[in-house]
C-alpha cells in the first residue's frame, strides 16, 4: 500500500518521538504505581489508573504544542498502546508537570479557559418521567434512581473512586478523601456531605472528607439524555467547593470521553466535554445555588446542555460513542469555588433517557 502523505507524517512523528525516548533512556521502564518511587521522583497516592489518566493529559497538552490536529491524535493513540514510552516522554518534555503529578499535586484535567453561557435563566423547569425537561423527542425511561429508599441502592451505586472503603480523590488537586459514611439517603434524597475531618489514604493527608457515588461496573449508557434535580450550598450567589454532575468513558481517559453536565467551578456551573480534542465548554452565567436541574442529550457528534430545561451551550467537538458511567462528588478545594465544610450536595433524583 502506498504511503499518503498523513501516513507519512505520522510515522515521522513517531520515528521523533522514538529517538527521543531512546535520548532519554528508555527501556523497560515501570509503570508509576501509587506510593512508589519513579526515577527517583516521590509518587503520589493515587491508583495507577488515576495516575495513567493525569500523565495521558500531560502528554496531551504536549503533543499539542508539536503536532498538527490531523497527526497529533494518532500519534497520542500510539503512545498510549506503549505507556512506559510515554511516561518518559512527559518526564523529559514536561519535568516540572510530571514531578507535580507524581507528587500528587497536579491536577486530573487542566482548567479550560471559558466563556459564559448564553442565556440568563429566568424560569426553572424539571424532568419528569415521561422526559428530560425541555429537551424535544420522544424518550423512552431507561434507568433511574429517585433516592426514596431507607439507604443507598448499592445495586446501582458504589461509594468510592476507583476502590471500596475510604478512597483518594478523583483530582489530586482535591483536598479531600472519600468516605462511605459521608453518603446516604434521606427525605427521598441522596446527600453528599463534605465535614471538616483530615484523614490519610495510601499515605496523604486530607483535611476534608466528602462522598462520592458511581455507577462503574453497575451501569452504563451510550448516547441519550441524562438529568439530575441537584440542591448546590452557595455563599453569595456562589457554588461553594467543587460538585460535580458527569459521566466518564469506560476506557483509557480521554480518548473514550468524559461528558461534564454540571462542574462547580470557581463559584459557577459549568459543562464541558473532554476527549482527545480537548475540552471545550463553558460556564453559566446566573446564580446556580439551591435546586436546579442539569441535564445534556448526548447524540452521535453533538452534545446539547439545559439548565432548569433551557438550553445552555453545545458542543460538536470529539464527541466520543463509548460507553460511560455516572458519577455524582462533592468535592473539595482544587479548582472549585469557596471551600465550606461541613456542606451538603442534595440530589432528588438521577434519570436517563434514550
Amino acid at each position: 500500500m502506498l504511503k499518503t502523505p498523513r501516513r507519512v507524517a505520522v510515522t515521522a512523528a513517531i520515528t521523533v518521538i522514538a529517538s527521543s525516548a531512546l535520548a532519554a533512556g528508555v527501556g523497560a521502564a515501570a509503570v508509576p504505581r501509587g506510593a512508589v518511587v519513579h526515577n527517583g521522583a516521590c509518587v503520589s497516592g493515587l491508583s495507577s489508573r488515576q495516575l495513567r489518566r493525569e500523565l495521558m493529559v500531560t502528554l496531551q497538552r504536549d503533543l499539542q504544542r508539536r503536532y498538527r490536529p490531523a497527526i497529533r491524535a494518532r500519534v497520542f493513540r500510539r503512545l498510549a498502546a506503549h505507556p512506559a514510552v510515554a511516561y518518559r516522554l512527559i518526564e523529559r518534555w514536561s519535568p516540572a508537570r510530571f514531578h507535580a503529578i507524581t507528587c500528587g499535586s497536579a491536577n486530573r484535567r487542566p482548567r479550560h479557559a471559558t466563556t459564559p453561557g448564553p442565556v440568563s435563566l429566568t424560569s426553572v423547569q424539571t424532568g419528569t418521567a415521561a422526559g428530560p425537561a425541555g429537551i424535544p423527542g420522544t424518550w423512552r425511561l431507561a434507568w433511574s434512581d429517585d433516592f426514596s429508599g431507607p439507604a443507598l441502592d448499592t445495586s446501582k451505586w458504589s461509594t468510592g473512586w476507583f476502590g471500596s472503603g475510604v478512597t483518594p480523590p478523583v483530582n489530586s488537586q482535591e483536598q479531600d478523601c472519600y468516605d462511605p459514611s459521608q453518603v446516604n439517603t434521606a427525605g427521598g434524597n441522596l446527600n453528599l456531605t463534605a465535614i471538616a475531618k483530615p484523614q490519610t489514604v495510601n499515605g496523604r493527608s486530607f483535611p476534608y472528607t466528602s462522598g462520592i457515588v458511581t455507577t462503574m461496573g453497575k451501569f452504563t449508557f451510550t448516547h441519550g439524555a441524562v438529568e439530575a434535580r441537584i440542591n448546590l450550598s452557595g455563599t453569595n450567589g456562589k457554588v461553594d467547593n467543587w460538585p460535580a454532575f458527569w459521566a466518564d468513558g469506560t476506557g483509557t481517559w480521554p480518548m473514550t470521553g468524559e461528558l461534564d453536565v454540571m462542574e462547580g467551578l470557581g463559584g459557577y456551573a459549568a459543562y464541558h466535554f473532554h476527549s482527545l480534542s480537548g475540552g471545550p465548554g463553558a460556564d453559566v452565567s446566573g446564580n446556580y445555588t439551591g435546586w436546579h436541574t442539569y441535564a445534556a442529550d448526548w447524540q452521535p457528534g453533538v452534545v446539547t446542555y439545559y439548565y432548569d430545561g433551557h438550553e445552555v451551550g453545545q458542543i460538536t467537538t470529539g464527541i466520543t460513542s463509548n460507553p460511560m458511567y455516572l458519577i455524582l462528588n462533592d468535592a473539595v478545594g482544587g479548582q472549585g469555588g469557596q471551600a465550606v465544610a461541613p456542606s451538603t450536595m442534595q440530589v432528588d433524583y438521577v434519570r436517563v433517557w434514550q
